[in-house]
């Protein structure tokens, strides 16, 4: 559990890195940020899912990543030291994350 939300925080952190307009100030932040998003994933995401679900159909599922990047601007919202800055940035930075975060769990936390 803890070496996943290690890795979650780095994949965030990363994402930072390499989307513009997303920005977190320090791997404490990130790792912070880390476990926000993982609560409103747990708690709200459903909800989120549920509402727009013909919207998700319609794309093929690809408007999960707008659902990923309200929960992304919500949770920026909170905290301090966590600025997504539009839109743009949030859908973007919704993909990389998903992205790095898979390949760094898959990498990190693979057991074979």
């Amino acid at each position: 559990m803890g070496l996943h939300w290690l890795v979650s925080g780095a994949a965030l952190a990363l994402t930072a890195f390499l989307v513009p307009g997303f920005r977190i100030k320090g791997f404490l932040t990130a790792l912070m940020a880390a476990l926000l998003i993982g609560a409103a994933n747990w708690m709200i995401r459903p909800f989120l899912q549920f509402l727009a679900l013909p919207l998700t159909i319609l794309t093929l599922g690809f408007f999960l990543f707008v659902v990923d990047a309200a929960i992304l601007r919500l949770c920026a919202a909170f905290m301090k030291n966590f600025e997504i800055t539009n839109w743009f940035s949030a859908v973007v930075g919704a993909i990389i994350l998903t992205l790095t975060g898979g390949f760094l769990h898959f990498l990190l936390l693979n057991p074979s």
